[in-house]
């Protein structure tokens, strides 16, 4: 059932129509399983070599499932702060990686800014945070004009 009132439900209809919607969608999906498998991986085989980079695999699994079923459900106000904790997160840890080498004996999704993963780590919550503004903003012009 959908949430009722407020951007979300003005956006819905608006959201699902977008070809930029589709691809949010399928690209976080992807670094879903990206990030889940990788951090499987990481620590059922080898745990004790990074277990801080390899608990940052598994929380950014997390984060990407949550935002894939966020944004595929509509549910903005959801994936707001999902997206927000994913960026600082790719900021944080990128940044750490950097600074702080020895805590990141092994890669995470977002060490070094998502290098690893062709930095679209790094673009993907930017770009799913322009496109609900920018769906927002759409909605409010439309219930402004009483369009649908």
């Amino acid at each position: 059932m959908r949430e009722q009132g407020g951007a979300d439900s003005a956006a819905n209809g608006r959201a699902r129509r977008t070809g930029f919607h589709s691809v949010l969608v399928a690209l976080y999906a992807l670094f879903s399983l990206a990030a889940g498998a990788r951090s499987a991986v990481q620590i059922s085989t080898n745990f004790s070599a990074a277990p801080l980079a390899y608990l940052l695999s598994a929380l950014a699994a997390v984060i990407y499932i949550l935002a894939t079923i966020a944004l595929a459900r509509d549910r903005i106000s959801w994936a707001w702060p999902l997206c927000l904790i994913e960026l600082f997160g790719v900021l944080i840890v990128g940044a750490a990686s950097y600074l702080l080498p020895e805590l990141f004996p092994d890669q995470t999704v977002w060490s070094h800014f998502g290098q690893g993963y062709l930095f679209i780590p790094l673009a993907l919550p930017i770009a799913a945070l322009w496109w609900m503004r920018r769906t927002a903003a759409a909605a409010v012009v439309d219930s402004e004009s009483g369009r649908p």
